[in-house]
């Protein structure tokens, strides 16, 4: 996939990677009540895999798209909003803290944070939108973080992330005999794309308004 260097190609990147998501539910959920009864509930089950799936790869994906969006901007540390210099360090950070550093190596650490402000933002580490395949919410309230969204604006979605669609994904993905009724098909399924949209709103709602720089 093309780089997406101007705020259409973003969109259009997203709005593309999004478009496939919501035709594959909708495929199955069609598919759902189109099967004999006897072979719904097998469906059902794929239905809440493939929700979760689409969830935390949209997540992934989106954020993704997002950072290298602006790091094509070439735009130094502090012309952004200082949530970016503060990704630039967080997973040295959490190494130095594993591997208990000395005072120089700490020092140094310290240096290189009060003199790099005039660095330019390239890079995102992985990890630090890693979902793990394991999209909780407490997860996705640390890649917000990231991304510099309020995750707040998403505070009432918790149980559905952690219960409905975590919870009964790892059931299923268990061999547990969870059990996903029809009547619940199209909320599961509403409350996933709208889920996705909102995230993808958020980010391009950042980037229209240029909320990842410094006002």
């Amino acid at each position: 996939m093309s780089k997406p260097r101007s705020e259409s190609d973003l969109s259009d990147q997203l709005d593309s990677n999004l478009t496939y998501r919501l035709k594959e539910i909708s495929d199955l959920k069609q598919a759902i009540l189109d099967a004999n009864p006897l072979n719904r509930d097998v469906l059902l089950k794929a239905l809440i895999a493939l929700s979760y799936a689409h969830w935390e790869g949209f997540v992934k994906f989106s954020a993704q798209k997002y950072f290298e969006f602006i790091a094509l901007r070439k735009h130094s540390y502090a012309a952004l909003n200082p949530q970016f210099y503060i990704n630039s360090f967080l997973v040295r950070l959490g190494s130095l803290h594993q591997n208990k550093p000395n005072i120089h190596e700490r020092a140094n650490l310290i240096s290189e944070i009060l003199s790099s402000r005039e660095n330019r933002f390239s890079y995102l580490h992985p990890t630090l939108i890693n979902t793990g395949s394991n999209l909780k919410f407490e997860i996705f309230k640390e890649i917000c973080l990231i991304c510099g969204i309020d995750h707040s604006k998403f505070s009432n979605k918790e149980n559905f992330i952690d219960v409905i669609l975590l919870k009964r994904r790892n059931s299923i993905a268990h061999g547990d005999k969870s059990v996903v009724s029809i009547s619940e098909m199209d909320e599961l399924a509403n409350e996933t794309i709208g889920l996705m949209r909102s995230f993808k709103n958020e980010l391009e709602n950042r980037i229209y308004n240029r909320e990842y720089l410094v006002i």
